[in-house]
């Protein structure tokens, strides 16, 4: 595991019990969610009377104060124990971190975030969000009605929805040539429903059901930004640089997790040349995900939301990614014939490596996006 000390020393609250507690916990439920697709529901029990529902909550508002790198390595640990308890949770900590980064750096959003936070702390609340499917571009239907509008949307990727309160969400409306609103969706709401559709190839314990809304009325003040369709906002600017980190974080556990299963495996075989190698070029593609990590959460620590901050993380989430999935595959290697059987895990984490793949900016528009910086081209439609 990463050094307990970088995880907690900028934290107001102590979560190294909770947080190895969790670890333990989870590992030991893991595969059987991985087995029959059930949601990690007894991590979020845990996580929510340990207080790491509200980690990122600042301390002022009763929360446990933590800032994002200590967020990161919480995640990243939580990791070794169970990748879907680790994945889900990051999707909640990304929609905390965004408007506690928002109380500590806009002062003037305190009257719209101050009382979100407050009820984290307190309730409990778990916050989903609906995922790359519902980026920049937007999904859904805002018809604009009296007093309001009247929503309808299918989000797909809603990781942690059995367990969710609030849905932080977003739909389109013809408005000014398109427009999308953003707003928090209470799931107990009777047109809300969770569909039965998270089966998968792995994180089969995030419960990233499909979220159906059917004609929800949001009225008008509940909106929190109206923005245009189909270009970067400041919003985004500040939202990437904060939610990357934390979610890629996990996959850099998840290989880390690996890395370890298989040196456990491989040092009980008599010393040779070629184990040597597999284990060196392993250990090579981790240090790379483990720099590239760093360097996301550098961005974020600059508080400069842009374009190039969005950039300089963006890089780093390509790099993780191609390194964490180098790292577990030259795991599996290097365990030979004995990492191929479920007992050994890492199978599994094979599996659960595959979704850094699929997050915001997939590797080729990250490419252009990045190229567009370099070349001074226009960036705002590229996402």
């Amino acid at each position: 595991m990463s050094d307990l000390k970088e995880v907690e020393r900028s934290a107001s609250r102590d979560h190294t019990d909770a947080m190895n507690s969790l670890v333990e916990l989870s590992a030991g439920h893991a595969a059987l969610h991985d087995g029959d697709d059930s949601f990690v529901a007894d991590s979020y029990d845990y996580a929510k009377k340990s207080g790491l529902i509200d980690a990122g909550v600042p301390a002022e508002l009763g929360g446990g104060g933590a800032d994002i790198r200590t967020l990161c390595g919480i995640l990243r640990n939580l990791a070794h124990g169970c990748s879907s308890t680790a994945l889900a949770l990051s999707m909640h900590s990304h929609q905390v971190a965004f408007p506690a980064w928002r109380w500590h750096h806009q002062p003037e959003t305190r009257s719209k975030t101050e009382p979100l936070l407050r009820r984290i702390a307190e309730e409990k609340l778990v916050l989903l969000s609906s995922g790359g499917g519902d980026w920049i571009g937007g999904s859904g239907k805002a018809e604009k009605v009296d007093g309001g509008y009247r929503v309808t949307a299918r989000k797909a990727f809603v990781s942690g929805a059995p367990a969710g309160d609030l849905l932080m969400t977003s739909a389109v409306t013809p408005e000014d040539g398109g427009t999308v609103i953003h707003f928090a969706c209470p799931m107990a709401a009777p047109e809300v429903s969770i569909l039965d559709t998270w089966h998968t190839l792995g994180m089969r314990g995030t419960g990233s059901h499909d979220v159906m809304i059917e004609g929800l009325f949001i009225p008008d003040d509940k909106v929190a930004v109206k923005r245009p369709q189909g270009r970067w906002n400041p919003v985004f600017y500040m939202l990437a640089p904060l939610a990357f980190p934390l979610i890629y974080s996990v996959y850099l556990g998840v290989a880390e997790h690996a890395r370890d299963i298989a040196v456990g495996i491989a040092s009980k075989r008599p010393a040779t040349a070629l184990l040597r190698e597999r284990a060196g070029r392993m250990d090579t593609a981790l240090a790379a995900a483990r720099m590239a990590h760093e360097s996301m959460i550098a961005a974020a620590e600059e508080n400069a939301p842009s374009a190039e901050t969005v950039n300089k993380a963006m890089i780093g989430r390509r790099l993780v990614e191609k390194n964490a999935i180098q790292t577990v595959e030259r795991a599996l290697v290097l365990a030979g014939g004995a990492g191929f059987y479920r007992k050994a895990e890492l199978e599994r984490l094979f599996r659960d490596i595959q979704a850094a793949r699929y997050h915001p900016l997939q590797k080729e528009i990250q490419a252009e996006f990045a190229g567009a910086l370099a070349l001074g081209h226009p960036s705002e439609e590229i996402f």
